[in-house]
């Protein structure tokens, strides 16, 4: 079979679909793996053929982080908001035609488009108009629910996500139906995702279900049938091997187990001040720091005989060597720490990195805390809160009960292959 994998973003974004579309390749289907310019090498480096579509991430990544940096903190500065939203959305919107060029050449002869948050509309359209099965991956729960906005009663939550779901559609409905026109589909007259749910599309869930409790039994109605509607397989990862993964180990084997502190593609202003204040806060308790710089220059940072700095390593390898992790709290990064068992604290910037946070303290593992509002004293009471033996405890039963990674991926490809084969005709 041949299969059309799409989502523009960045590395924790692309990597579940790096990951199933290597599986796929490796069960023998043709697979086009289809990403942000930049993200290509990587992509073909897990085995698919790598398609570019999109602005680079590079091209948005900067205003997408000034945006909600300002928003969070000065809301009342309204035009300077606006100016960031346009930075951010315009490279985004004017390659939408050209995205859905790439994807209506791709799928022409393909038996499934599997897609994302990114471009979700556009792959939508071009599968309804190529009458061919189209899924979704979710990294955490984006359809409406009660469950995802922790600060809000079950109802006022999926209400809120509702209300932000019509304001989207809303802001997109032009260039919509303006490509729904020109593939001769009818107008739209709600969200995509009401399109996509009446197709009977598969809305794969890639996290786990037992870190939302109470989300399963609300989508009961959605798995009630074979194949499931929205299942959950955990989260999909590479599990890459890397260059610096023996020589960390090594460092951390020297001594006591270090935490781990990491922020991905985050801009974090004067990396060796944040190295210097990480530094100060783990000699306060005693503890040694081993520090992610896997995007980040760390040539001229400060040297520290308990921190050890380095580049992109194996989470899998090396989180359940460490006492804590500590990040930015991107979805990929977050599962693997909790699925490693440690406690967890997660210096927030975006909202979903947010979400996150408060997911971790509301299943008691761990903690969050806005990124801009850490400090290296809010920094050390954070450590200790995470440190204590009851938060380990807890991460370490919630590790036992999360799927495992090669489960999810496997789980995953099976689904696809038998939700494209139920499809055709």
């Amino acid at each position: 079979m041949k299969f059309v994998l799409a989502n523009w973003g960045s590395r924790g974004e692309v990597e579940p679909f790096a990951a199933l579309g290597r599986e796929l390749v490796h069960r023998g289907h043709g697979v086009h793996l289809v990403v942000a310019p930049d993200m290509v090498p990587f992509a073909q480096s897990a085995g698919p053929q790598a398609v570019a579509y999109g602005p680079t991430v590079q091209a948005v990544i900067g205003p997408h982080h000034d945006y909600f940096t300002l928003l969070f903190s000065k809301p009342w500065r309204g035009q300077e908001l606006n100016r960031l939203m346009h930075e951010l959305a315009d490279p985004i919107e004017q390659c939408r035609e050209e995205a859905g060029n790439t994807l209506m050449s791709l799928a022409e002869d393909a038996d499934l488009i599997l897609t994302g948050m990114n471009y979700e509309g556009i792959a939508a359209n071009v599968a309804e108009y190529h009458d061919i099965p189209l899924a979704t991956l979710q990294i955490f729960p984006l359809r409406a629910n009660g469950r995802l906005v922790p600060f809000l009663p079950a109802p006022a939550g999926r209400a809120l996500m509702a209300a932000a779901e019509y304001m989207t559609w809303r802001g997109h409905r032009v260039a919509d139906d303006a490509q729904r026109l020109e593939l001769g589909l009818p107008k739209s007259t709600g969200h995509w995702t009401e399109r996509i749910a009446e197709r009977g599309a598969m809305e794969i869930q890639a996290y786990d279900a037992v870190c939302y409790p109470g989300l399963a039994g609300d989508w009961a109605k959605w798995n009630s049938h074979s194949p499931p509607q929205r299942p959950f397989v955990g989260a999909l990862t590479l599990e890459l091997a890397a260059e610096d993964d023996d020589d960390v180990a090594s460092w951390i084997a020297g001594g006591t187990p270090p935490i781990f502190f990491g922020f991905g593609s985050m801009p974090v202003g004067s990396f060796g001040d944040m190295v210097a204040m990480i530094a100060r806060a783990c000699a306060q308790l005693g503890e040694r720091a081993l520090i992610g710089a896997s995007t980040t220059d760390s040539g001229s940072v400060p040297q520290f005989d308990h921190v050890k700095v380095a580049g992109a390593m194996n989470y899998v390898q090396i989180f359940p060597a460490c006492r804590a992790v500590v990040h930015h709290g991107g979805a990929g990064t977050t599962n693997a720490g909790l699925r490693a068992g440690r406690p967890t604290l997660i210096t927030w910037m975006l909202p979903d990195q947010a979400c996150w946070g408060s997911r971790v303290k509301k299943l008691k593992v761990g903690t969050g805390r806005r990124f801009v509002g850490t400090t290296e004293k809010t920094l050390v009471s954070d450590l200790r809160t995470i440190l204590a033996p009851e938060y380990l405890t807890r991460a370490e039963q919630l590790a036992a009960r999360m799927i495992k990674p090669a489960d999810s991926v496997a789980a995953a490809a099976d689904l696809i292959e038998k939700f494209a084969l139920s499809r055709r005709g």
